[in-house]
């Protein structure tokens, strides 16, 4: 070290960097020209609250001294050089006494710092920070109350000291040497010899913190080193420079040297300045007084988080980052600005914009909300009250420049994949508006710039309690003024474009102002009310013209749900998190044990907390347009859902209750300007969630209002088809500007289960009252489109109505059963996966209401139900005993009840006999006349309609029935429709050709006669014939004829007919085979043919001539496939 004796500082960078020590300024002799200083002022906000924490000094009876209160001030805002700068000389007591209070004494800052909430509380974060032991600031307290904290030394601006961390099972104790630099209450440096790579301060450099935070009197202090130093004379300096060589002289030698060398030489660069580095001198003017922040842990971070793509937690740790920014901003911590910047940077570097850009690829759900939180963040920075100009300029070019490129994510989500702007087709839009450019998640930021704080107004609303008319020479609502300054009670009204003017309460919250924050909240609800009332009354004015018009416009085409600036939430926080107390806002619940009345400019009877859930209902039901893209309509959805969660908490007593019902009756009352008014535009967001908790929370206060509520909220009109022009008979539907255009929904089907949902909670609370029951029933019909929902609504009323501790209702059963019918109706000619559950539940929940219900749906089947249902299953299931024994019926009742199934079969059975004539059999059987009836339909049906396969079904039925003949007759009508080849010897329908020509054979040698020539001409394949053949040679036809007519015991000739016919059949179809297969036979099959001729021989030979037939076609083999040398030597061998 080599130090000129001075008091005056001076840096030249190039020394700086050479000079290894970190030293903020030079230190030289008094007098010298600081004009030749370099670099300039980076332009920080200096600190002004952290002196107002407590800490430091204990607590005495007796007053501070003017020496203490003077130099803690100084020591808060003035760099020290400065101090040096004003004073020629500074006596040591002073500079003691303002080197001491320059250290942090809030351990807030060092907490926030080091973990990720203040006061070290994580809930909410995952992995490792899931203990809050394992946090640094709680880790360094620790080590601090463990008594690890040893050598601590203050000398000037610098603290040092060593820290031993304990010894574990797996790790060795471990003792780092920290040192601290500090500034006007600020840490502005820290090393640490553990070797930390984080974002946060190491455990170490807390413990020695709030070790010189809670025990200040036991860290020796010394004045700056080159105080020290100046007070030396050469011979001291020399052996203080030789002493300091040999105790480190293996570290420091080198440099030593160098430095000697560089001192001796005239014409060195060290040589051109006065004075030299001094680590622990304090801070230049020109150097920026912020906490200190490794800016390159925060890239690195950041990155290692945006590259795991949202795995491994990396979401919720790049949101935790984002609350650490607040919570800078909160404590007007410069470094909030400086960090989202460096993760701003790293956002716009991700590659995978770029690569989903290429693709045309949307970003997932969770990182689309990181860049929301990203783009409400700019927007509160640069929205601070007390931002410079020059500030705001520099954060102006960098979202400009980061809004300029390319892949730049766009506000609405729908980068890549953006579907035309339609709003010109609104009645009020701007045609070019589809042409515009895209608004970017920092279009907001940018544009907030050019907003100001300096509007008179505005200071007095934010400044003063009690600011009201009677304080200002302002106009007030007396004459109804569009732009009042005043309400009629003269509260102060805030005009400005409502997300904008919500965006300053934000912006003043987050930057510490909470109760700046609260009087515009304030200001802004006082002007919602106004407004709405205001909207009110115009339509009433106008409400006979508009309703003839039978059309409206939509009055905000940015609704304030589900905005990217989320007005209506940030009031709803700020007056709740204030009612309770909380202004922080931190963990807290939802507590209303204990209401506080608004102090400030509200009466005395309305609370916080009623003015919070009256924003929230003046903003959910707000008519606004569903904007385009799907990230933006499931933000509308999620934005409404956390408001209503919010709400839900909300213990509802008699002021709030009075509040619910005059929003109630104004969303009711208010026309286009409400999304539950008569006039609704087609493309209005539904109000079904938020109906849904009106009518819950009303029903037990005002049962009407909130059934009146809730139908009206039933309206879906985006999916109502359009109507003709000039039908003003219906002033609810609102004809659409641009049809077809639902499509576009990309929520639709959430938004149809929230109606559905919303429908349910209705037939739930109307059970009981049948008037209710039936408008809900009504409504339902009305406007729900979807058969699903519709089903899962009668499933939901079948089961309220059928609970097992209470009789069922009856009234609610028959709005079930209607609205399976409906169900019916509309997937009758659809296809729907879940139809046969539906008919089956629907014969349920008819059994239920009765047997006239069974009876009514089967006399109108062909409106309910295709011809096989009908039979198979709601015919069938009517009849069964199950149904008799639950519905308790009579012997009259089940005749009744079972001739309208035969009635209801016979007309399935004309309509589609093919699939129901075995089921309109099955249920005529008791029936004479209509079992005549069914049967004479199939025959009717057999010759052109049926196919063999049902018609043998059907036969088989007959005969197990004990009508052989009428089977007989069917079997012969089946085997017209057969034509099995030579080849089909595995064909299912065998089975029914033997079956037929048994049954022929049983009853005798006419049906066998009869029967087999259509065999003959139906069969080719040898295989079967022959098994016929056999079969009708082993018995004498008749002999098991299941009547009494029989025959002669004689077996049939094989010479005579029919049996001929089918022999000569037979061995036809055998020679034709052969001659087939032997076309492509391969010698792997030789083996199988020869085993088929000789089956072929038995056949041949039970002809009286069949041993020269056989011996002939041999020959003709020989001759004809003599080529096949290997299996004609087969054939020799076995047939000669």
């Amino acid at each position: 070290f080599v130090v000129f004796c001075g008091r005056e500082c001076l840096l030249r960078p190039s020394i700086t960097r050479e000079i290894s020590p970190p030293a903020k300024r030079l230190c030289c002799r008094p007098g010298y020209n600081t004009n030749c200083r370099q670099g300039q002022r980076a332009g920080g906000t200096l600190c002004g609250g952290s002196g107002t924490a407590q800490g430091g000094s204990s607590k005495t009876l007796s007053p501070e001294s003017l020496l203490d209160i003077s130099a803690r001030k100084v020591a808060e805002k003035w760099p020290f050089q400065r101090v040096e700068e004003r004073f020629e000389r500074i006596p040591e007591p002073v500079q003691r006494r303002i080197v001491y209070w320059s250290f942090p004494r809030s351990e807030r800052e060092i907490c926030m710092y080091s973990s990720f909430n203040t006061g070290g509380e994580e809930s909410g974060t995952s992995g490792e920070n899931s203990d809050e032991t394992r946090l640094p600031f709680r880790r360094g307290i620790a080590l601090l109350e463990s008594g690890c904290v040893d050598n601590v030394l203050q000398v000037g601006f610098h603290l040092s000291g060593t820290v031993t961390e304990p010894a574990t099972a797996s790790e060795p104790e471990l003792v780092c040497s920290v040192s601290v630099s500090f500034d006007r209450c600020k840490i502005t440096a820290v090393t640490c010899g553990c070797g930390n790579k984080d974002i946060f301060y190491c455990a170490h450099v807390v413990a020695l913190a709030l070790y010189r935070v809670r025990k200040p009197e036991q860290v020796k202090l010394h004045l700056p080193i080159s105080e020290t130093l100046f007070q030396m004379n050469r011979d001291q300096l020399q052996k203080f420079v030789q002493y300091l060589i040999t105790v480190h002289h293996t570290e420091v030698l080198p440099t030593a040297q160098k430095l000697a060398d560089e001192i001796l030489s005239t014409n060195s660069e060290i040589n051109q300045v006065h004075g030299a580095p001094d680590p622990t001198a304090g801070a230049s003017v020109d150097d920026e007084n912020c906490w200190h922040l490794d800016e390159e842990q925060v890239q690195e971070q950041v990155k290692l988080f945006l590259s795991q793509g949202g795995y491994h937690g990396s979401g919720k740790q790049l949101n935790l980052l984002f609350s650490k920014v607040r919570e800078m901003l909160k404590m007007r911590d410069s470094n909030g600005a400086r960090m989202l910047t460096l993760i701003t940077e790293q956002f716009m570097g991700d590659p995978r914009l770029a690569l989903w850009r290429q693709q045309g690829t949307t970003m997932t759900d969770k990182y689309r909300q990181l860049w929301d939180e990203l783009g409400a963040l700019w927007m509160c920075i640069v929205l601070n009250p007390h931002c410079k100009s020059e500030q705001k300029c520099v954060w102006l070019r960098q979202l400009r420049r980061w809004n300029g490129v390319d892949v730049c994510p766009w506000e609405d989500g729908n980068h890549g994949n953006e579907l035309p702007n339609l709003t010109h087709a609104l009645p009020h839009g701007n045609p070019d508006l589809s042409s515009r450019p895209h608004r970017t998640v920092f279009t907001r930021a940018i544009e907030a710039c050019d907003l100001h704080w300096q509007d008179t107004h505005l200071q007095r609303i934010i400044t003063h309690d009690l600011y009201t008319h009677s304080h200002a020479h302002c106009h007030h609502d007396n004459h109804g003024s569009a732009g009042a300054l005043f309400d009629a009670r003269g509260w102060p009204l805030w005009h400005e474009h409502i997300p904008t003017a919500c965006a300053r309460v934000d912006a003043l919250r987050s930057h510490g102002y909470p109760r700046e924050a609260l009087l515009l909240a304030i200001a802004i609800v006082n002007t919602l009310i106004r407004q709405q009332q205001k909207h009110l009354e115009l339509f009433r004015s106008h409400k006979k013209e508009l309703l003839h018009k039978g059309m409206t416009s939509v009055t905000n085409m940015e609704g304030w749900v589900g905005h990217p600036l989320d007005p209506i939430g940030t009031l709803f926080s700020t007056l709740l998190d204030t009612g309770r107390g909380d202004e922080e806002g931190r963990n807290a619940f939802l507590d209303f044990s204990g209401k506080c009345t608004h102090p400030l400019a509200l009466s005395r009877s309305l609370s916080l907390f009623s003015l919070a859930v009256e924003t929230a209902l003046i903003g959910l039901g707000q008519q606004r347009v569903m904007p385009d893209g799907l990230y933006a309509q499931e933000k509308v959805c999620r934005n409404e859902e956390q408001l209503l969660a919010k709400l839900q908490e909300v213990e509802l007593d008699d002021a709030l209750v009075k509040i619910f019902r005059k929003q109630a009756i104004f969303l009711l009352e208010a026309g286009p300007y409400s999304g539950l008014g008569e006039l609704l535009y087609r493309e209005s967001v539904p109000m079904h969630t938020f109906a849904k908790y009106l009518f819950t929370s009303l029903l037990p206060h005002d049962t009407e209002l909130a059934y009146k509520i809730a139908l009206r909220a039933m309206r879906l009109p985006v999916l109502e088809s359009m109507a003709p022009s000039g039908d003003l008979s219906r002033p609810h539907h609102i004809v659409s500007m641009v049809p077809n255009r639902y499509p576009r929904w990309f929520t639709l089907s959430h938004i149809e289960s929230q109606q559905c949902e919303l429908a349910s909670t209705m037939l739930t609370a109307a059970k009981g009252d049948g008037r209710k029951l039936e408008t809900v029933l009504e409504s339902i019909q009305k406007n729900i489109h979807s058969s699903s929902h519709i089903f899962k609504l009668a499933q939901d009323a079948f089961k309220i109505a059928t609970l097992m501790d209470s009789l069922p209702d009856i009234t609610l059963l028959k709005v079930s059963l209607e609205l399976g019918l409906q169900v019916m109706r509309m997937t009758l000619s659809t296809l729907n996966w879940r139809r046969r559950e539906m008919v089956r539940w629907l014969v349920t929940c008819a059994t239920e209401v009765g047997v006239y219900a069974l009876d009514s749906i089967m006399q109108s089947w062909f409106t309910l139900f295709t011809p096989t249902e009908a039979t198979s299953i709601v015919a069938t299931t009517v009849m069964s005993n199950t149904t008799i024994v639950r519905l308790h019926l009579d012997c009259h009742q089940q005749e009744n009840l079972a001739s309208s199934a035969r009635t209801l079969a016979l007309q399935c059975t004309m309509k589609d006999p093919q699939n129901c004539a075995l089921s309109a059999l099955t249920l005529c059987e008791k029936d004479h006349i209509a079992f005549e009836t069914a049967y004479q339909i199939v025959l009717d049906a057999a010759v052109t309609g049926m196919s063999y396969t049902q018609l043998f079904t059907i036969a088989r039925y007959m005969e197990h029935r004990g009508y052989p003949m009428r089977a007989y007759k069917l079997a012969t009508l089946a085997m017209a429709h057969l034509n099995l080849s030579y080849n089909q010897d595995t064909h299912p329908a065998i089975n029914d050709v033997l079956w037929a020509c048994a049954l022929s054979h049983s009853l005798g040698k006419n049906e066998l006669t009869a029967v087999i020539p259509l065999v003959v001409k139906s069969v080719k394949c040898a295989t079967v014939l022959s098994d016929i053949l056999r079969r009708c040679t082993l018995t004498t036809p008749g002999m098991v004829a299941l009547h009494s007519r029989r025959n002669s015991g004689k077996l049939m000739s094989l010479d005579k007919a029919p049996l001929r016919q089918l022999l000569d059949a037979t061995i036809g179809a055998y020679i034709n085979t052969t001659h087939s297969r032997l076309t492509h036979i391969s010698p792997r099959h030789y083996s199988e043919f020869i085993e088929f001729l000789s089956k072929a021989r038995e056949t041949f030979l039970m002809a009286q001539d069949g041993h020269i037939q056989f011996t002939q076609f041999i020959d003709n083999l020989k001759q004809i496939y003599k080529g096949k040398k290997k299996l004609m030597m087969l054939v020799r061998e076995r047939f000669g």
